[in-house]
């Protein structure tokens, strides 16, 4: 009898009792995450690796060197293998400060092979509004090695066209997220559910009185009063107080590229019956030589023959009683000894036939 690992470990995690969660755990404060930062910039410093046939990155480095007061004659493009044109990405933390570093990676965007022992040249990083927030510069850690010998052959470990800069950015403008003075602050769930948000306002309402109110299935608005270290100490407690999520609701999550099938515990069935077997068709092709008689002017002949058999699986029944839960579907399945290809087609046959009460989800 086949056993789904996978279905019974999903039994063993989602059958357990519900637990309580901090809120911090179950949701996040409007204006209180990160922000994406993206620049361009050159790394240079390389050894022989970089771009040297990329226009951008020839008009880059003329704007870079008229900065340092050498002006490149009309029609001169330096040859510029060890340089490489890069793509610089950072999330700046919420409540960044002037002043404060933060970590970068920095990306190759043209034909370099490697960025190994390059340094990056002063860039500025720009946020969704265009505004520059920070600025970076410094040297490559690069984890890969990329290495190319004369005859063509190459060898390539990891990937040697990405490096990070460990805080390789300084922060130069702090975003505005409105937390000392805005009059509500919205704390939006993970999960969309009506019945987790009822719950989050109520605790938080046990807490500090009248201050929370429910708005969609996301979002709990908060009205709290002035002054950023009243609201940081409120926030704080409000972080820590626990909740029970309801329960989420049925599913069945299949992956049509692995065959892997997961159902969680809020799936139940309406009484159904499932009977599953195999028909295998075996065809066997040999082919016969014949050999004439002696002296009697005949030929070699060939002769196919085919052996064709037919064997059926006897097939098992399978009842599923009212409201089956996860572990009785478990055990059916394991009864049918199915494969997880021929329990998706199981699942789809409950669906079709409105026996199985839960989402189905292909992934």
């Amino acid at each position: 009898m086949r056993i789904f690992s996978l279905l019974v470990a999903a039994l063993a995690l989602c059958s357990a009792p519900l637990h309580a969660e901090r809120v911090r755990d179950i949701g996040t404060f409007q204006g209180v995450r990160s922000n994406q930062l993206t620049g361009y910039g050159i790394v240079v410093g390389l050894d022989g690796t970089g771009d040297d046939t990329l226009d951008y990155l020839t008009q880059a480095m003329k704007g870079v060197s008229g900065r340092m007061g050498l002006q490149l004659p009309p029609g001169v493009n330096p040859g510029l293998k060890n340089a490489a044109a890069v793509m610089v990405t950072a999330d700046l933390p919420a409540f960044s400060k002037p002043g404060q570093r933060i970590d970068i990676t920095v990306s190759a965007i043209g034909k370099a092979k490697s960025l190994r022992g390059g340094a990056l040249i002063l860039t500025p990083m720009y946020g969704a509004d265009g505004q520059i927030y920070a600025m970076a510069q410094g040297n490559l850690a690069v984890g890969g090695l990329g290495i190319a010998a004369r005859d063509g052959s190459q060898l390539s470990v990891n990937i040697p066209t990405t490096g990070r800069i460990a805080e390789g950015a300084t922060v130069e403008r702090a975003v505005n997220t409105g937390f000392d003075k805005a009059p509500v602050l919205r704390y939006n769930l993970n999960t969309a559910d009506f019945l987790t948000a009822q719950r989050v306002r109520d605790a938080i309402n046990l807490r500090y009185p009248g201050m929370a109110s429910a708005e969609d299935a996301v979002t709990v608005a908060l009205r709290m009063p002035d002054g950023a270290d009243t609201r940081a100490s409120m926030l704080a407690a409000i972080e820590m107080i626990n909740v029970s999520p309801a329960e989420a609701a049925a599913k069945v999550i299949v992956n049509s590229r692995t065959g892997t099938v997961v159902i969680n515990s809020a799936v139940r069935l309406s009484p159904a019956a499932v009977s599953h077997g195999k028909l295998t068709v075996r065809i066997d092709e040999k082919s016969r030589v014949t050999q004439p008689a002696p002296f009697s002017n005949g030929r070699t002949a060939v002769t196919p023959s085919s052996n064709i058999s037919a064997e059926e699986e006897k097939a098992h029944v399978a009842l599923l009683k009212n409201g089956a839960s996860l572990s009785k579907i478990v055990d059916a399945l394991n009864l049918l000894g199915v494969t997880p290809s021929d329990l998706v087609a199981i699942l789809e046959a409950l669906k079709e036939a409105g026996a199985l009460k839960a989402e189905m989800v292909v992934i």
